[in-house]
């Protein structure tokens, strides 16, 4: 299977906007022949806590919200991150949402380890996120998630071969953590990494950009630059044809 990783620079606090964005990066990936994309933290409204908190008409009402249309039922399954509204809580959860290439809903994962001021927005999630394409399982992480083992470790327990992290790192610091954080994932849990960012302005960061695929070990298989959205496409093996095991 092919999958792939996008990045985007999106309009703040414009889902209609940044939807006609991801659907035009999802149709390049189902072009480049991938059967998955996932796109960065908060794809459809941009990192716009404060819009966010003030608006919550900005939030996603559930996963069938007519602004997915665009995206979502292309002939190409998609992973978009989301401010999304919550029965179960009194504020908006930051949630990945899962569609196949037909538009139907996989799953909802939100985000477990909430990033400093997103605690002031968001409620925490408390199950981790897990589903399975095309008889590959995947794992989902979102930014902060994904500096803690033991979120892509419940994904490498339950035979996931894929952990898909949606995110935003910025310049500075960000470009460090980047391209360490996430072939640490591959290597030391045996997964495949597709690491979907934000390029150019980002809420009160400028994204690095260099989305990105690693291969179990931790070896880069594909990567974008730091400057314009798009894509990047790499091959994922299952577990019976792999090939790249740890010794």
């Amino acid at each position: 299977m092919k999958i792939a990783a996008a990045q985007m620079t999106c309009v703040p606090a414009d889902p209609a906007a940044n939807a006609a964005q991801a659907a035009e990066l999802a149709r390049q990936a189902r072009e480049q022949g991938a059967a998955l994309v996932v796109f960065p933290e908060l794809a459809l409204t941009g990192y716009e806590l404060a819009a966010i908190a003030a608006d919550p008409g900005l939030c996603l009402t559930d996963a069938d919200d007519p602004r997915l249309d665009r995206v979502r039922g292309g002939g190409i399954a998609t992973a978009v991150n989301v401010a999304l509204r919550s029965a179960d809580a009194r504020r908006p959860v930051l949630a990945t949402l899962v569609h196949d290439a037909d538009g139907a809903h996989v799953t909802t994962y939100a985000k477990q380890h909430l990033y400093r001021h997103e605690q002031d927005v968001f409620a925490a999630g408390e199950h981790p996120g897990h589903f399975e394409l095309g008889g590959i399982r995947f794992s989902l992480g979102i930014c902060y998630d994904n500096h803690f083992p033991d979120v892509p470790a419940a994904g490498a327990a339950a035979g996931c071969r894929v952990h898909l992290a949606s995110s935003l790192y910025g310049t500075g610091e960000g470009i460090r953590e980047r391209a360490t954080v996430h072939p640490g994932i591959a290597r030391d849990h045996g997964l495949y990494v597709a690491l979907a960012n934000h390029v150019g302005p980002a809420g009160p960061w400028t994204g690095c950009g260099g989305a990105a695929v690693w291969a179990p070990g931790g070896a880069l298989l594909a990567a974008a630059d730091d400057r314009t959205p798009s894509v990047v496409t790499a091959e994922v093996a299952s577990c019976c044809d792999r090939k790249d095991s740890r010794p």
